[in-house]
């Protein structure tokens, strides 16, 4: 091949120069141009070192941001190729492309031609090089940002199962991910929002399997985002749920690989961002948020089992204080007479109704525990049993509250404990006291009243297109692993309420399942 045959096939693998900011032939204009761009030298993160290439008569400037990158990388992917003799004849080609194909041993190079390209690589944690009479740089991958070490979850815990976390960081996230999904239909886009910030979302989902218009309804959603500044999921979470006043949440945050690789085998999608410790996934439906990740790794008597504690425990934590509130204002004739008059007995020198007293001890409750959210790790357990005991005790003392109530709101608060999902947790806790209100107000006859309107609501939620009751309202084939969980083998039809271009898991099983040959 000739050498002008040469030239023009490595200037065809550079990158075209557009019309706006690209870069010139001249280092120097070039390095001055950043320099603005980054307010150098008030910066001093930006590094810039000038060097002189004796084997190839070169002048290159590589520049990177202090913080971001990994300095050894830089020296024996970068540096030490650049200064040492090749063995062999080089090729006859341009510096740019010989740096491209033979000098940088990386596979994570590729070349950028404007000056919004090398502040991008540059803010990203790559190293870019300027070369002298090119009108081009090259961005080399040296990232390296400081990120906890993967640990275990701190709020969706198991004891049987992984014991693996997200963290902080998006790559080491999808890699979680992919270590549960190793699979060449499993994709990852990548969309970028905020002015300021520039965050990159990872959409991560099965092409084989996830509806692409819930797809691109995610990224339409996503790229609608006009803001400077977007720091984790849950600001993303915000921007693009269905209704940002409702106090159900329509999609789902996890901590878990394992979880969130279960919800995009049926179809799900999940995002991915720097600084965020979870993922988001969407679509989502009701039954999602009691169900853990747990009840598939046990067996399904046990795992059953637990779901009914979990169902239980909502309704005592929604219901319980104003049922209790119903019973002894409205309907007295309900209880039996010597219960009535235990209850008659300990709230006889109480100054307060029942609705003050509860209303005393759910807001006391409900600061103990958000002191012990926010006081260090090591004494919060112990604020909120030793809070617990000596308020519950001193108001009792006091007159100020009834035993009996005492008893219905330490169980209230135990049962809000096992909702799986935190902001599904807080709504039950809000909702808890509008039930309060209204039994305090009409009996019985409230409580229904409201109890139907939410019914109702939750019924005409949907969540990115699909009906946040399916598949019971309205109904759709599934694997009918919504309250109650059929055995594992069982569980062979995704959820058609996601629409998954895959139906089915599994074969269809015969019979019952019965691995007994005699």
């Amino acid at each position: 091949m000739s050498n002008s045959e040469n030239k023009q096939n490595s200037s065809e693998e550079k990158p075209t120069k557009s019309n706006g900011n690209s870069l010139s032939n001249d280092l120097l204009s070039n390095l001055n141009e950043l320099k603005t761009v980054f307010s150098y030298p008030t910066n001093n993160a930006l590094k810039i070192r000038h060097l002189f290439l004796p084997l190839y008569n070169q002048n290159i400037t590589v520049l990177y941001i202090e913080g971001t990158v990994d300095i050894h990388l830089i020296d024996t992917t970068i540096l030490e190729p650049l200064f040492t003799k090749s063995d062999g004849p080089l090729p006859n080609i341009d510096f740019v492309s010989l740096l491209m194909t033979t000098i940088l041993p990386t596979a994570d190079a590729k070349l950028i031609s404007t000056v919004n390209e090398v502040q991008q690589s540059l803010v990203n944690g790559n190293t870019v090089i300027l070369v002298d009479n090119e009108a081009c740089a090259i961005s080399v991958g040296t990232v390296k940002f400081e990120n906890r070490s993967v640990s275990e979850p701190s709020t969706e815990t198991t004891i049987i199962g992984p014991k693996a976390a997200f963290n902080e960081s998006a790559a080491i996230n999808r890699s979680l991910l992919r270590k549960q999904i190793r699979n060449p239909d499993f994709l990852c886009d990548t969309v970028t929002i905020g002015k300021q910030s520039e965050q990159q979302i990872s959409i991560m989902y099965l092409k084989n399997i996830a509806d692409s218009h819930i797809i691109e309804d995610i990224k339409k959603r996503l790229k609608k985002i006009e803001t400077d500044s977007i720091l984790t999921l849950s600001q993303v979470e915000q921007y693009i749920e269905e209704r940002s006043y409702s106090l159900i949440p329509s999609t789902l945050m996890t901590e878990r690989p394992d979880r969130a690789a279960s919800f995009i085998l049926e179809g799900h999608i999940v995002l991915i961002m720097e600084n965020s410790p979870t993922a988001l996934i969407a679509p989502t439906t009701f039954w999602s948020f009691f169900h853990t990740v747990e009840d598939q790794y046990l067996r399904m008597p046990y795992g059953n089992f637990l779901r009914i504690i979990r169902i239980a425990a909502l309704f005592i934590a929604l219901l319980l204080p104003a049922l209790y509130i119903a019973v002894t204002t409205f309907h007295t004739g309900m209880i039996p007479t010597d219960l009535m008059l235990a209850i008659a007995a300990t709230r006889e020198r109480i100054p307060f109704p029942v609705i003050v007293e509860i209303i005393i001890m759910e807001v006391s409750f409900e600061i103990l525990r958000e002191a012990g959210v926010r006081v260090p790790s090591t004494l919060g357990p112990t604020i909120g049993i030793v809070g617990a005991l000596i308020l519950g005790q001193a108001a009792v003392e006091a007159n100020l509250v009834s035993p009996i109530l005492v008893v219905i709101v330490a169980l209230t608060g135990l049962s809000s404990f096992t909702i799986p999902d935190v902001s599904l947790n807080i709504a039950i806790r809000m909702l808890r006291f509008v039930f309060l209100f209204v039994a305090s107000l009409f009996g019985f006859i409230g409580i229904a009243v409201v109890a139907a309107f939410l019914t109702a609501y939750l019924v005409s939620m949907k969540s990115f297109g699909v009906p946040f009751f399916a598949p019971l309202s309205p109904h759709y084939p599934s694997s009918k692993d919504l309250v109650m969980r059929p055995p594992i083998w069982k569980q062979w039809i995704r959820p058609q309420s996601m629409s998954p271009k895959q139906k089915v898991r599994a074969p269809k099983p015969k019979g019952d399942g019965n691995n007994d040959e005699n």
